[in-house]
C-alpha cells in the first residue's frame, strides 16, 4: 500500500491536490441559496458602475478597494453579474493559496508537511468563510502565498533577477488591493534574520520591497483622507486578541515540532514569521487607530497552514519507523476527522444565515409588497444598496429621499435631501415602503434624516404590511390621514 502512495504521489503533482480540494470546498454552496449581504453587495453595485463612475467614486470613498472593484467590473461585463462571478475569483485565489502552502511546505519539510498544510488551508474556519466572499481578502492571500514562495526560492539558492521581480510586483497588487497587506513584509523580514540572511539576500530583497512600497505610497496617503470609512470599527479590547493568541499558541506548537535552529531556511522559519508578525502588527496599528478586523489579515493562514502541515510531518516521521504501513494514512485520516469534526461549521458557514444580512431575499419581498405609485425609503441610509443590486425589484417605486444616485454622487449610498425636505416629501405620500435592518442587528437611529424619516412614519403613517428576512425588514407604511 504504501508504495502505492509512493507512485501515486510521484505520477501526480502534490500541490494539485489540494489546490483540487480546496476548489471543491469553494464551489460547494457557492451561491449560499442566492444570498449577497452588505459587504458583497458594495462590490456587486460597484462593479457594474461604468469605469469613468468608479473612478469618480474612487476620488470619494473605497480608494483602497479601487483596484478590485476594476477586477470585478471586467468580470462582469465579461461574464454578468451573479453570486458565481461574484465569488469564483476567490474560489480560484484560495486554491492557488493551497497550491502555494503545498510547494512550500513540501520544499522545506517533505511531501507530507506540504500535503497536510494545503489540506488543512482550506479547512481552517477564516479560510471557509472568505473562501466564497466577493470581497478581495482571498486574492491577498493568494499573493502572500507566491511572494512567500518566491522568497522561499531564492533563499533555497534557486532564485533570479526575474525572482525578485515576480516578488516585488506580487507584494504591490496585494497592497493596492488592501494596503495593510504590506505587513508581510516585516514577515519576511523577521525570515531573513532568522535564516541569517548574507547581503547577496538583503539588497534585492531591500530593492523590491521599497520598489513595492514606493509604488503603493500614493494609495496609501491618499485613502488616508478617507479614513472616516473605518470609524465604525470598535476599539482594541483584550477578548479581541484571544483568537489571535490561540492561533499562535498552535503555530508555536508546529514551529517546535519541526525543530528549527537559527541560521538554517527551515519551515518554521519561514511560517511562524507569517503568522505571527501581521497578527502582532495589526494589534500595534490598532493600538494607534481602531483597525482590528481579522480580514485585513487573513493572509497569515498561510502561515498557520504551514505550521500544521510541520506537524503532520513531524508526526508522519516519527510513526514511520514502528507503523511502516500505518504511517502515510496519518494525514488523510487526520483530514477526515477534521472535516467530520468541522462539518457543523463548514455547513454553517455556506448559509445565508451565516452573514449579518441578505440583500436579495428583502428585494424579492419589495417585488411582491410594492404597488403602482409607492414611495420607498431606506433607514439607514446605506440599506439602499438592496435597491442598487436588485433595481429591476425596485421599478415603479420613487425613492423620495435621494437628492443624488450614488453614481452622481460618487458615493455608495447616494446623497439624500435635508430633514425638511424629507419631511415634506413624505407627507404628501399615500403608501411607503420602508426598507431598513431587523431590529436584532440594527444600530441607533443616529443621522438626523433618518430621525426625521422615523418621526414622520410614527405619527403621520401606520404599518399595513411587515416582513423580516434575513437580517433585513421591508414594511408597508400607509398614510392616516389625506396626503399634504
Amino acid at each position: 500500500m504504501t508504495c502505492r502512495i509512493t507512485i501515486f504521489r510521484h505520477r501526480l503533482p502534490v500541490w494539485l491536490i489540494p489546490l483540487l480540494w480546496t476548489l471543491a470546498l469553494g464551489l460547494w454552496g457557492l451561491s449560499r441559496e442566492q444570498s449577497v449581504w452588505r459587504d458583497e453587495a458594495a462590490t456587486w453595485q460597484v462593479a457594474r458602475r461604468s469605469v469613468a463612475d468608479i473612478w469618480h467614486m474612487l476620488g470619494q470613498v473605497d480608494a483602497v478597494h479601487g483596484l478590485y472593484y476594476l477586477l470585478m467590473h471586467g468580470l462582469f461585463e465579461c461574464f454578468g453579474p451573479s453570486t458565481t462571478t461574484l465569488r469564483l475569483p476567490s474560489v480560484l485565489a484560495m486554491a492557488v493559496a493551497a497550491a502555494c502552502v503545498t510547494v512550500i511546505g513540501h520544499r522545506l519539510a517533505g511531501v507530507w508537511a506540504g500535503l497536510g498544510g494545503g489540506l488543512a488551508f482550506g479547512l481552517l474556519p477564516a479560510v471557509q468563510f472568505y473562501l466564497q466572499e466577493g470581497r478581495p481578502y482571498a486574492l491577498i492571500a493568494a499573493g502572500a502565498g507566491i511572494s512567500t514562495l518566491l522568497l522561499v526560492t531564492v533563499l533555497r539558492g534557486r532564485g533570479r533577477t526575474v525572482h525578485w521581480a515576480a516578488y516585488g510586483g506580487t507584494v504591490l497588487v496585494c497592497a493596492l488591493l488592501n494596503w495593510l497587506s504590506l505587513l508581510i513584509l516585516p514577515a519576511h523580514v523577521a525570515t531573513l534574520v532568522w535564516t541569517k540572511a548574507g547581503r547577496r539576500m538583503w539588497t534585492p530583497w531591500s530593492v523590491a520591497a521599497t520598489a513595492a512600497v514606493a509604488a503603493a505610497l500614493p494609495l496609501i496617503l491618499f485613502s488616508r483622507t478617507q479614513s472616516h470609512q473605518v470609524s465604525w470599527i470598535p476599539p482594541l479590547t483584550w477578548h479581541m486578541v484571544i483568537g489571535p493568541a490561540v492561533l499562535l499558541a498552535i503555530g508555536t506548537l508546529g514551529s517546535v515540532l519541526d525543530r528549527p535552529r537559527a541560521g538554517r531556511l527551515s519551515l518554521a522559519a519561514v511560517a511562524l514569521p507569517l503568522l505571527a508578525v501581521p497578527q502582532i502588527g495589526l494589534i500595534g496599528l490598532s493600538l494607534i487607530q481602531p483597525l482590528f478586523l481579522d480580514r485585513y489579515v487573513l493572509f497569515s493562514m498561510v502561515g498557520l497552514a504551514l505550521l500544521i502541515g510541520a506537524a503532520l510531518g513531524a508526526a508522519v516521521r516519527s510513526a514511520g519507523p514502528r507503523f511502516p504501513r500505518a504511517a502515510p494514512w496519518l494525514v488523510p485520516v487526520v483530514v477526515v476527522v477534521a472535516v467530520v469534526a468541522l462539518l457543523p461549521q463548514s455547513l454553517a458557514k455556506r448559509s445565508p444565515s451565516s452573514r449579518v444580512d441578505d440583500v436579495l431575499s428583502v428585494a424579492a419581498d419589495v417585488r411582491q409588497m410594492k404597488k403602482a405609485g409607492d414611495a420607498v425609503l431606506f433607514i439607514p441610509a446605506a440599506r439602499r444598496d438592496t435597491a442598487l443590486v436588485s433595481p429591476e425589484d425596485f421599478t415603479g417605486l420613487r425613492d423620495i429621499a435621494l437628492a443624488r444616485s450614488p453614481a452622481e454622487s460618487g458615493t455608495l449610498k447616494g446623497t439624500e435631501a435635508g430633514p425638511d425636505r424629507i419631511r415634506t416629501v413624505m407627507l404628501a405620500q399615500r403608501r411607503i415602503l420602508l426598507v431598513t435592518d431587523t431590529p436584532e442587528v440594527a444600530r441607533p437611529v443616529s443621522a438626523e434624516r433618518d430621525k426625521a424619516k422615523t418621526s414622520v412614519l410614527e405619527k403621520h403613517f401606520t404599518v399595513v404590511a411587515d416582513e423580516q428576512v434575513r437580517g433585513r425588514q421591508v414594511t408597508v407604511y400607509e398614510r392616516l390621514g389625506p396626503a399634504q
